[in-house]
Order: structure tokens, then C-alpha cells, then sequence
């Protein structure tokens, strides 16, 4: 029992320290050496688990796409009645776990670097755009405002806080999930319903 749940420790540790090392240097500029030294772990320990960097890669969106489907499922638990609500709490939401979960930060890297990685965009972009549907089919949207336009507004806020997290704009983590929120409530004015 106790060889078991050290192994289970150590390939957790491998898991965490290569989606540190990915999201940092990327695919191409991260070594299994260089998660074994991050990971403080023997490179047999690391190759023990994962026959190669590809598979560990793979591991690390894993983790970080189960993260998100369970984000995802969490927010389904706690609609609130408005679509449009809903949608910025989840646009909040996901933007709060790009910032606290390493493996989701990668993972998000990792899907634009290899083509046949599961890509977390997947698993979210079909919750906005249903969220999105349902907004424009209740009322909630102004006029002009059309679902596939919200989706994309989204998915580019959303990418927007990626980027700003990742130092494009280095203001602090907290810096962008409070932007976010600010631009979020700015959108709002714009997308959000006709008041009399």
C-alpha cells in the first residue's frame, strides 16, 4: 500500500512539473530531464510512468481537461435563471482556473502546439455557444447582438485572459480576472438588453 501511493505521489509530481516545464519553455524547449530536476525526481521515476514526453504531454492535458469538465459540470449545477449571467460567471470561472490550475495553463499551451492533444476549447466553446443560444433566445441579448457573435466575443475574452496571464501584460495574476470582470461588465452595456 504504501509502494503504491508513493507512485501514485511521484507520477503527480512528474504531471505537475511537466506542465510547469510546458507551459514555461513549451513542448519543444522542455526535456524529460528538465521535469525530473523540476519534479525532484530520478529520471528513471519519470520514465518509469511515461514511456516518452508525448505521453506525458498527454497526461498533463488530461488532467488539465478533466479540471475543466469539471468546471464545466459544477457551473451546470449552479444556473441561475439568465443565460447571460450564467455565460459571465463561466467566462470567469474558466479564466479563474487558467490562472490557479498549472495543468490547465498548459494544457490550453500544449493544444496549440500539438495538433492531436485534446484541446480544452473543445470542451468549453460548446457550453458558451449553447449559453450564448439560449441568451439570444430569451430576450437577453440586444438586437444586434446574434449568438455566434457572443461565442466569439467570449472565446477571444477568454484567450485575451490567457494571454495577460501568461505576461503579455504583466500586471499581476489578480490583474487579469479583475480586468476581465471589468471588461466583462463593460460587454454587458453592449451585448445585454434594451432598457426602457
Amino acid at each position: 500500500m504504501v509502494k503504491q501511493e508513493r507512485a501514485v505521489r511521484t507520477r503527480n509530481a512528474a504531471v505537475r512539473a511537466a506542465a510547469s516545464e510546458f507551459y514555461r519553455a513549451g513542448y519543444g524547449g522542455t526535456s524529460l530531464k528538465a521535469i525530473s530536476q523540476a519534479a525532484g525526481i530520478s529520471m528513471g521515476a519519470v520514465t518509469f510512468h511515461f514511456d516518452s514526453k508525448a505521453e506525458l504531454a498527454e497526461a498533463v492535458a488530461e488532467e488539465g481537461c478533466s479540471a475543466v469538465r469539471s468546471a464545466l459540470d459544477d457551473a451546470a449545477g449552479r444556473r441561475r435563471g439568465k443565460a447571460l449571467d450564467d455565460l459571465g460567471s463561466l467566462l470567469l470561472e474558466l479564466a479563474r482556473l487558467l490562472r490557479d490550475d498549472v495543468t490547465v495553463r498548459a494544457s490550453a499551451h500544449l493544444a496549440r502546439e500539438l495538433p492531436d492533444i485534446e484541446d480544452w476549447t473543445t470542451l468549453w466553446h460548446p457550453v458558451v455557444a449553447g449559453l450564448a443560444q439560449e441568451a439570444h433566445e430569451r430576450g437577453e441579448l440586444h438586437a444586434p447582438a446574434d449568438p455566434a457573435s457572443v461565442t466569439a466575443l467570449v472565446a477571444h475574452l477568454l484567450w485575451g485572459a490567457e494571454a495577460t496571464l501568461r505576461g503579455a501584460y504583466p500586471d499581476g495574476e489578480g490583474a487579469a480576472l479583475d480586468q476581465l470582470e471589468g471588461v466583462w461588465l463593460l460587454v454587458l452595456e453592449g451585448i445585454g438588453p434594451d432598457t426602457p
